[in-house]
């Protein structure tokens, strides 16, 4: 039997393929975390990949001196010990690169929703429209569009970058935070024209972004970045976007400035306490919500199966 991989939370048909074509073997039966140890010990596993749900912790890290790999499907890994697994001698490996699309265009189809209130609307046709049709067209007919508005993108990695590109075609102004980018070229690809479009946009302070954007969208990989303090200074009626990590918003706090007025929206991918969020965001009337899908897109599966299985056979050969 050739090396053995745990595909704990799966993986991509695309890419268990090329692992079994290089003579790797993939299992990807889900086992419960409370039995990792031992199974991954039983079997003789080299490799383990998860991606959100699997914890990978020094407690299971001690109890595995075989795995030589673990391997993240997708960008943020919170879910695992990643300094203690490397001084371990345990080679940990994601995928930043695959799935930045299809985060940038959740957060759009978020936005596109709350400026026109499709998210309440959603919720309030199927219930009144029969009765209510006129009401509710003048409920919702004060929308707005995203043209000429500002998009404040904290963290300008991979998917804040291609946030930025879809805002640009928009014809939106961008604004950007990143400690560690000073300025980034965004290359747009504009369908039958020979060259791409090259914006270059140098990143500003936190404290600017926030006090100027209309909406502020966070790509950062955790730790809190906006609670009370924060939101006193942003715009009135600013709309809040978070597909990164549950915690980067205080929730408390949002819920807060969103029973105020201080702000006008607030759009959620992810939350503090997964897979069982706060019920108060659950039921508020205006948030939309999405059950941590940014990278869940076939595209986005299919290029995080495919980089993963690349990696892992780079680390394991």
């Amino acid at each position: 039997m050739g090396k053995l991989i745990l595909a704990n939370d799966g993986i991509d048909a695309a890419g268990k393929a090329m692992l079994e074509k290089t003579g790797f073997t993939v299992i990807t039966n889900k086992v419960a975390q409370e039995d990792l140890a031992k199974e991954i010990n039983q079997q003789g596993f080299k490799a383990l990949t998860v991606r959100s749900a699997t914890k990978v912790r020094k407690e299971l890290i001690d109890a595995c001196p075989g795995l030589k790999v673990i391997a993240r499907g997708g960008v943020g890994m919170d879910n695992i010990d990643v300094e203690y697994a490397v001084s371990k001698g345990i080679n940990v490996i994601n995928t930043p690169a695959a799935s930045s699309n299809s985060v940038a265009e959740l957060v759009f189809a978020h936005l596109f929703g709350a400026v026109r209130f499709l998210y309440d609307s959603n919720r309030q046709m199927p219930l009144s429209g029969n009765e209510k049709f006129d009401e509710l067209k003048k409920k919702y007919a004060a929308g707005s569009e995203l043209r000429g508005k500002t998009i404040g993108i904290v963290g300008f990695g991979r998917i804040g970058q291609s946030v930025a590109k879809m805002a640009l075609g928009l014809g939106m102004k961008v604004e950007a935070f990143d400690p560690y980018v000073a300025e980034a070229g965004i290359r747009i690809d504009i369908y039958g024209a020979e060259q791409p479009a090259l914006v270059k946009i140098k990143t500003v302070s936190m404290d600017t972004l926030l006090r100027n954007s209309d909406f502020i969208t966070f790509h950062v990989p955790g730790g809190q970045m906006v609670g009370r303090e924060e939101i006193a200074i942003m715009k009135n009626k600013a709309i809040l976007i978070n597909t990164a990590r549950g915690g980067v918003v205080n929730e408390k706090d949002l819920i807060e400035a969103l029973d105020s007025g201080k702000l006008a929206h607030a759009c959620l991918d992810v939350f503090e306490n997964e897979p069982k969020p706060d019920s108060a965001l659950l039921h508020h009337s205006r948030i939309s919500l999405t059950p941590h899908i940014g990278a869940s897109t076939n595209e986005a599966q299919e290029r995080i199966g495919i980089e993963l299985a690349e990696k892992l056979i780079a680390a394991l050969s």
